[in-house]
């Protein structure tokens, strides 16, 4: 009789995995309606302000097990709204089910990016103020939104914002299933299988030495690391064609359907 409940559970188990990975990839699948958002969250340990833009989609259930994704953009000389100037890929994440947070980094009291000195020595401050904020937020959202699934987080970053992301991982790698860069130059990429790490990288700008992982790296730990032949540092953005921000788009969600 203990042997037949013991089967019993065993399938009713398989089965609701079987269920959910249905669930997740009809959800994959289909193109929603997508809904957008902003707040202000206050870190009051650091006294700072934290500007967020929410993106979600518009659904008659809940999704259920919603994957997280949170954005870190590039340096913005501290001008108000740079978080929401990657709409193309937030609100694209948002109509095929994920669950998209953009988190403004710089405010305009803050000190300016140093452009003079060693980027790894000057703008450290920078970065772990950045990864506080991502820390800050992803514990706010447990709260606030606690049927998310933060066993799968995944976070993506350009340029400075990359660096950001990177220093993140490489500070909280538990928190993190899988982190997107777009082309971060300083911060060097975590040679680890798990997360799982992607980076996108334009036609303009070099990386740091020892940045980007050697070809038998990537082999070892499953990286992949891709080059835009044809998008600049720059045009990661808003700024970009459409051309453009199709082929990112097409990478990003590729990388997180894996």
């Amino acid at each position: 009789m203990k042997t037949y409940l013991q089967i019993l559970v065993c399938l009713l188990l398989l089965s609701c995995m079987s269920n959910k990975n249905v669930t997740n990839a009809k959800v994959n699948n289909q193109k929603f309606e997508v809904k957008s958002d902003s707040a202000n969250f206050l870190d009051s340990s650091r006294n700072r302000l934290i500007p967020v833009a929410f993106y979600n989609s518009i659904v008659k259930d809940k999704i259920r097990n919603q994957q997280l994704v949170i954005v870190s953009h590039g340096y913005g000389e501290n001008k108000p709204g740079a978080n929401k100037s990657y709409s193309y890929l937030t609100k694209k994440l948002a109509s095929k089910g994920y669950y998209v947070v953009s988190i403004q980094h710089e405010l305009p009291t803050d000190d300016l990016l140093p452009l003079a000195g060693i980027p790894r020595v000057v703008r450290r401050s920078n970065w772990e103020r950045g990864t506080e904020n991502i820390l800050f937020v992803l514990n706010e959202l447990k709260k606030i939104k606690p049927e998310l699934d933060f066993k799968h987080v995944n976070l993506i970053g350009h340029s400075n914002g990359g660096d950001i992301t990177v220093l993140f991982v490489q500070k909280y790698p538990d928190l993190v299933n899988k982190i997107i860069s777009l082309d971060n130059r300083r911060m060097e990429l975590p040679r680890t299988s798990q997360p799982k790490i992607y980076s996108l990288r334009s036609s303009d700008q070099p990386a740091d030495e020892g940045v980007l992982p050697t070809i038998a790296e990537q082999e070892k730990f499953g990286i992949k690391i891709i080059k835009l032949a044809n998008t600049i540092h720059n045009d990661m953005n808003d700024r970009g064609s459409k051309k453009q921000k199709r082929e990112i788009n097409t990478y990003l969600m590729g990388f997180l359907s894996e």
